[in-house]
């Protein structure tokens, strides 16, 4: 399974960078501290001076990648959507029942993420961190409507498209699919953030997880 990942290459929006940075050691060292970076200081404390300094290049380096720290960030986000659709495909692909295979795809996107020893550059992890805490900073944007447009967040949404096929296939004439599936990803990353912040307003603990909480949640709805 992890080698068959291994060898996907994933596939992010190019108006999201000035240079691909897959293509050079550079550009996967920029991809690769600033998830470190991003997640020991924050977003909002996180600029291209730091990142510049953390890899030993200027500044002006990394803006030959990317144009602003934003554009960083939903590419961070399209890198990790994409991981995550490749998951989605491959570990779903051979299960032939529908509830069997949404449940596995419930599992995917809820449970807490561990790192893909075979990206080398990309510890999933952290960018797991990263998406739960910040994910919602890209989306809520008084450009979010343009960005949408040109497909900035276009394997966001597959990932959601792709639950609400399984959905669909389960249960057919559950009115709410969409609405469903896209509570379902953007809520696992809320509940994650609230667990490990705001434990009095949430049923999730180490005992009980996310994925438990939706698992829940689709049997009683849905099965």
């Amino acid at each position: 399974m992890q080698n068959i990942l291994s060898n996907i290459i994933i596939t992010v929006n190019e108006n999201l960078f000035v240079k691909n940075p897959e293509n050079s050691k550079l550009g996967k060292k920029i991809i690769e501290e600033s998830i470190i970076l991003i997640d020991e200081i924050g977003f909002e404390n996180f600029t291209f001076k730091k990142l510049g300094e953390r890899i030993g290049s200027n500044e002006s380096s990394v803006y030959r990648y990317f144009e602003n720290k934003h554009k960083l960030m939903i590419y961070l986000s399209s890198w990790y959507w994409s991981w995550m659709e490749c998951r989605l495909v491959f570990e779903t692909n051979n299960i032939v029942d529908p509830k069997e295979k949404l449940i596995k795809a419930i599992t995917i996107v809820t449970e807490k993420v561990e790192d893909d020893s075979e990206t080398l550059y990309v510890n999933e992890s952290l960018l797991n961190k990263i998406i739960i805490a910040e994910f919602t900073k890209t989306l809520l944007t008084k450009e979010v409507d343009d960005e949408n447009k040109v497909g900035f967040f276009i394997i966001y949404k597959r990932v959601i498209n792709r639950l609400i096929e399984m959905i669909n296939a389960v249960n057919p004439e559950f009115a709410y699919a969409k609405s469903f599936a896209s509570s379902i990803v953007q809520g696992a990353l809320h509940q994650h953030f609230l667990k490990d912040h705001f434990k009095t307003i949430t049923d999730c603990d180490e005992h009980n997880s996310p994925t438990r909480f939706y698992l829940n949640l689709i049997e009683k709805t849905l099965l």
